[in-house]
């Protein structure tokens, strides 16, 4: 994305912060809510699937953190939320989470990353 928001005053020092939440968290769910009061339908079934796995993750509400949700959108290039990072890497959203779990993707991937024993 190239127009950057208004609300993010220094896109460099953000991109920096996500990369350090990433770090923190092997599985991390930037969302609308939180994993315990998802605010929107999207982020809901994203936090049920994960769930339903027993996967361990992290949660970031982009709704109470504007600079957060606005710079997401350059620093991983993906317009919606929510956005589900595995070891720092992009999965994706809602509907590829879900076509993933129901293909066995998302469960071998998690696998694969050492962060789910299944």
């Amino acid at each position: 994305m190239t127009n950057p928001s208004p609300l993010v005053k220094d896109q460099e020092a953000l991109n920096q912060r996500i990369r350090d939440e990433l770090s923190a968290n092997p599985v991390m769910l930037y969302m609308k809510g939180d994993k315990t009061f998802p605010q929107c339908g999207f982020s809901a079934r994203v936090v049920e699937i994960l769930n339903k796995l027993g996967v361990t993750y992290a949660t970031h509400d982009v709704i109470s953190d504007p600079e957060v949700r606005f710079g997401m959108k350059n620093f991983s290039n993906w317009p919606t939320f929510p956005q589900l990072f595995v070891r720092g890497e992009l999965v994706g959203g809602c509907d590829i989470v879900s076509s993933m779990t129901e293909s066995g993707e998302l469960q071998n991937l998690l696998k694969t990353k050492g962060v789910w024993n299944g």
